[in-house]
């Protein structure tokens, strides 16, 4: 036999190789896509909620290649519990000039970072503040702004702790154990209240604050109050054909509530029952899987027939794709999307195959190191758009 040279050998091998079906010698092998007949169609797309409203930040925002957006109008006034047509026909206008489509806003004075609604606290002001939720939701459908975002949470933001993450970022815990001899921290219009200079409110006072704010309130009487809302609103969103998406209570507390405030809205049988008080394809959520995650005992296993049952009953019209390490009561959030306890591989081939085709938008990144936050959210948009990506070669 004659010799044979090393060039021959390897495309002899080679040919060989890809005949039984293998790549060749220095060649990567390319992942096979699902048969077309068995393949779901892929209708997510990347988006992002954060701001402020500006064009350096809508061009940082088309800069990562974001095509669809959760934005704020800039109000000329901002007392005002409403936006004007105006002023979101001028959100819009702003998107579109960096390519950008504005796919949903917020209504403002029922944020999860703020002060609670008087809707949620049922006090006198509930009537006013349902009427400005009904012009918004007007004002969206003539500006052509498909959706709303709100929040019916009695409480802020609940966390424990700032801890170290990884290399020098940082993020919060949420660990109820902490909390028997420790101050309520909180976040307040994205800031926490613990360790943040420009806020001046004692943290050893929040406790007293808000349970004094909620009152002595049963789940009985939130669950007549978030009613009371839902009739008056769901109608309109109806007639309007405008989504409302609720976001859930973050986190989740024990049975009892905390310091005896209900949290209803922070379980996932409380959402299951909020979605069916009124049967509408306009009511449904914001699916925060990071929010919900924290409301499991073991989101590692559990969150994936969450997102199910909410996807098949199509009440999912935003998703905020975070992940987190622990599981109820005791568990570590705005971490790195590949680093916590959910596969998100897996979870994303869940919403492809209930056919979720809203956003999926980065939420709570890590917030430090100082001056990073930009670059925190840009790794969770290429996360993100990797894995829309390579959606076509995940397993039905």
């Amino acid at each position: 036999m004659s010799p044979i040279s090393r060039r021959g050998f390897i495309s002899a091998s080679g040919s060989g190789l890809a005949a039984a079906g293998f790549a060749s010698v220095g060649e990567v092998a390319a992942p096979s896509p699902a048969r077309a007949e068995d393949r779901k169609p892929v209708y997510m797309t990347l988006g992002c909620q954060s701001g402020p409203t500006s064009d350096a930040h809508f061009a940082f925002l088309a800069r990562y290649g974001i095509a669809n957006v959760v934005a704020q109008p800039i109000q000329s006034d901002p007392s005002r519990l409403y936006a004007t047509v105006d002023e979101l026909v001028a959100l819009r206008a702003l998107g579109e000039k960096h390519g950008l489509s504005v796919d949903m806003t917020s209504a403002g004075f029922m944020s999860s970072g703020g002060h609670p609604s008087n809707i949620i606290l049922g006090r006198d002001g509930r009537d006013r503040e349902i009427e400005a939720f009904q012009t918004l939701l007007k004002n969206c459908a003539a500006a052509g702004i498909p959706a709303l975002k709100y929040n019916l949470a009695l409480m802020p933001i609940l966390r424990s702790a700032v801890v170290q993450g990884r290399g020098d970022s940082l993020h919060h815990r949420w660990r109820v154990s902490d909390m028997k001899d420790s101050p309520l921290m909180t976040i307040w219009d994205g800031k926490s209240m613990m360790t943040d200079p420009e806020i001046h409110t004692a943290p050893y006072d929040q406790v007293a604050y808000f349970t004094k704010l909620a009152g002595h309130v049963t789940a009985d009487e939130l669950w007549e109050r978030i009613t009371y809302f839902l009739d008056r609103v769901v109608p309109l969103a109806n007639q309007y054909k405008v989504r409302m998406a609720l976001h859930p209570e973050d986190p989740g507390v024990p049975p009892g509530g905390y310091h005896g405030v209900p949290r209803v809205l922070g379980t996932v049988e409380g959402l299951k029952k909020f979605v069916g008080i009124q049967e509408s394809p306009y009511h449904g959520m914001t699916f925060c899987q990071g929010t919900i995650s924290e409301d499991l005992e073991d989101p590692g296993h559990q969150i994936y027939d969450v997102i199910r049952w909410f996807g098949e009953r199509k009440k999912i019209f935003l998703v905020h794709f975070r992940n987190v390490r622990g599981g109820r009561d005791n568990v570590e959030l705005e971490i790195f999307p590949d680093e916590g306890s959910v596969d998100m591989v897996k979870a994303l081939r869940v919403y492809r195959d209930v056919g979720y085709g809203g956003m999926l938008v980065p939420d709570h990144v890590p917030f430090g190191p100082p001056g990073a936050e930009a670059e925190n959210f840009a790794f969770c948009y290429g996360y993100i758009r990797g894995l829309l990506q390579s959606a076509d070669y995940l397993e039905t």
